[in-house]
């Protein structure tokens, strides 16, 4: 075959693959939208697992009118503006891909009011065609209705998992951004019945409560916070007596992103040294805050995964404020477990 430019239809599509694995991809960068735009109330519906509707509202700043279809273009943001802007990025979102990837996979509605505008805008998007832009009466902030997602990519349905599967990924997910951002009142609904709904309290404590349940979230010890002017680390830790068989409740974040990353989950492992019994892992909830230019984010297209600068130094702060939490919380066993802590 002759090599030939791809047809932005197609190129779009393949983007949207990096981009919008499954449903909860397509909440977790409408959310990250919001929350970039000073929400305090987020609430996310759900029909079908995510491939009838996912419909996201919240009351941020919304998209100024002459800028609502631009917003839906592949590498547009208001992000940043220049290639220094990538040493520093202070937002969650910032590639410029993830509305232009979800328009044209699915059928787009969304409504947004900025703020001191006096009317709100309505824009209707298929498969990444324009069909229509109106103005609207709307309150501040943005809805956005993503309908039949993959309509126009019958491949990628059929590697979709069950609606339970779905819906589990789409709550984990909320769940997540509840405790990374406790000031927030995030609320979930699947096929019209509420399932999950946070506080907004500010208080991290609160969140865990209705993230983990009350026994589990009595059982974790508020870690101290360290802070050497560069790396503060924060959260809670599970007592040794809250163990799971896997490491997936490990929960991490830094400067506000969840992330998955093996060497912070293993300090956290290794700060339970001696006090977990072989094939068992702690609960944790570790927030990790850094100067932005310390860390690059810009290194996958779900920016799940980033870099350090001075990983190391990091390692041993996220060990050390856990380990001196259970130290602390260990009366009994000073000696030991200070030893452990030097291990």
């Amino acid at each position: 075959m002759p090599i030939r430019i791809l047809s932005e239809t197609v190129a779009a599509q393949i983007a949207a693959g990096e981009v919008v694995e499954r449903p909860a991809s397509v909440v977790k960068e409408l959310l990250e939208n919001a929350l970039d735009a000073g929400a305090g109330i987020i609430s996310i519906e759900v029909r079908e697992g995510g491939r009838r509707l996912i419909r996201l509202s919240d009351d941020g700043c919304g998209i100024p009118a002459e800028q609502v279809q631009i917003a839906f273009q592949r590498h547009s943001t208001s992000k940043l503006s220049s290639v220094a802007d990538l040493a520093a990025i202070g937002t969650l979102g910032f590639r410029g891909e993830a509305l232009a990837s979800i328009v044209s996979v699915a059928q787009v509605t969304v409504i947004t009011r900025a703020r001191g505008e006096t009317a709100g805008t309505r824009l209707r998007v298929d498969g990444g065609q324009i069909l229509e832009q109106e103005r609207v009466g709307a309150p501040q902030g943005t809805v956005v209705g993503v309908e039949n997602l993959f309509f126009n990519v019958p491949a990628r349905l059929k590697f979709l998992r069950s609606t339970t599967t779905e819906k589990r990924h789409i709550g984990a997910l909320v769940s997540r951004y509840a405790m990374a951002y406790p000031a927030v009142r995030f609320r979930l609904v699947h096929d019209g019945r509420l399932v999950f709904q946070s506080p907004g309290s500010g208080e991290l404590r609160d969140a865990l409560i209705e993230v983990f349940g009350l026994e589990t979230a009595i059982q974790m010890l508020a870690l101290g916070e360290e802070d050497d002017s560069e790396i503060r680390v924060h959260g809670y830790a599970g007592a040794p007596s809250l163990s799971r068989a896997n490491r997936t409740q490990i929960t991490l974040f830094v400067n506000g992103r969840w992330v998955q990353d093996p060497g912070l989950a293993f300090a956290v492992i290794q700060a339970y040294h001696t006090m977990l019994m072989t094939g068992r892992y702690p609960v944790a909830v570790i927030m990790i805050e850094l100067p932005p230019a310390e860390v690059d984010v810009n290194v996958h297209p779900t920016k799940a995964e980033i870099r350090f600068r001075d990983k190391e130094s990091i390692f041993r702060a996220v060990q050390r404020v856990v380990r001196r939490a259970l130290i602390d919380s260990s009366p009994g066993r000073p000696a030991e477990l200070a030893a452990g802590a030097e291990d």
